[in-house]
């Protein structure tokens, strides 16, 4: 079902926008077949992308074809949005409808909120906000800790390592005792971060990094990615418990994607509650699980709320908590909205992040 709509839902609005392009833009039919046909074509390029047809081609044509696939998702669904509004404001006599045809004002009136909006949206990408966390427990920690917390970095065709070296920076200057990434470190594909050798780059990191599997790790073969993550010196934590400094023990949980993972219940068995359990988990469903298998703090990601309005809106209502800080009991939660991004690179209404949490005395 999910399939058939995802196939159908882009060819109708690929439909809907290009007649309304075709019709607003005057100049000669000729023109117009050639700015609707490159309309088209950007979007299916992201079939490249899915098909790993990218393996193929030299990494600057890859990452050229990445960005125009999934970039031109995010246009699509802004025309679709606007042309909507403009067809009901038509429909209430507020458009006239001289204004969808022949409209050199028009077109360039669409064309200059189209770009302010994606400009405003890769701004607000590259920014990446510092968002502090404390995290209370009545349990003896000996000191206080201080990790970094990262999700949904997506390394690859669209994330180089300029970009990752860029982020090991802001890691390192926090000067954390822990590095925790709740997954999708990887994107669609190893290839990108194998040939820019960015594994060196997680080297540089000034602390301890534990991990776990996300989604993307699946599509981009796990294998490769858990080699990946050996040759960056990742402690990855698949269906795993690890300890530190006998005060925190780090359950990292497979991902939701692999049927075959344990259970919460199972990971739990045999974990000593007396110190600081911290649940690494890339998916955050059933969060009701943590508090009652009694986690301190669980960290999760994949949502990444979304990237852009009105998606945020479905995220928010698919699960119990899609961002931020959220509360069961006695169980804190962290769900990032992510550092990197899948895709094109734009937020509108939602940011990029990496959370600076502290774990100290109530």
């Amino acid at each position: 079902m999910w399939k058939i709509v995802f196939l159908f839902l882009p060819i109708i609005g690929i439909s809907y926008v290009g007649w309304h392009v075709w019709n607003i833009i005057p100049v000669s039919k000729i023109w117009k077949s050639v700015i609707v046909a490159l309309m088209v074509a950007s979007f299916f390029t992201l079939i490249l992308d899915f098909s790993g047809s990218l393996e193929k081609y030299p990494l600057p044509l890859a990452r050229g074809l990445y960005e125009i696939g999934t970039s031109s998702v995010m246009v699509l669904l802004y025309l679709v949005l606007l042309f909507l509004c403009l067809d009901l404001g038509r429909l209430v006599h507020l458009v006239p409808k001289s204004f969808f045809y022949d409209n050199m004002r028009g077109a360039l009136g669409l064309f200059t909120v189209m770009f302010f909006v994606f400009l405003y949206g890769n701004i607000n990408y590259n920014v990446k906000r510092r968002v502090p966390l404390e995290l209370k427990t009545t349990k003896a920690l000996g000191k206080e800790y201080k990790m970094v917390l990262a999700t949904d970095l997506h390394l690859g065709y669209h994330n180089p390592r300029k970009e990752l070296a860029r982020w090991v920076d802001m890691i390192n200057e926090e000067e954390p005792d822990l590095v925790l990434i709740g997954g999708d470190i990887i994107d669609i594909s190893v290839r990108p971060l194998i040939e820019e050798n960015m594994a060196e780059e997680f080297k540089r990191l000034n602390a301890p990094v534990y991990a776990v599997l996300g989604n993307h790790e699946y599509y981009s073969g796990e294998p490769r990615a858990k080699q990946f993550y050996k040759d960056a010196g990742i402690h990855l934590l698949v269906d795993e418990t690890a300890e530190v400094d006998g005060n925190i023990v780090i359950v990292g949980r497979n991902d939701k994607t692999n049927r075959g993972r344990k259970s919460l219940k199972e990971l739990m068995s045999g974990v000593d509650k007396s110190k600081y359990v911290i649940l690494i988990d890339h998916q955050p469903y059933n969060l009701e699980q943590a508090e009652q298998e009694g986690v301190d703090f669980q960290l999760s990601g994949h949502t990444h709320r979304g990237q852009v309005w009105p998606i945020s809106w479905i995220t928010d209502a698919m699960y119990e908590c899609s961002w931020g800080s959220h509360e069961r009991g006695n169980t804190q939660y962290y769900v990032s909205s992510g550092l990197g991004i899948w895709g094109g690179k734009f937020r509108i209404g939602t940011q990029s992040e990496y959370v600076v949490a502290r774990v100290g005395k109530n």
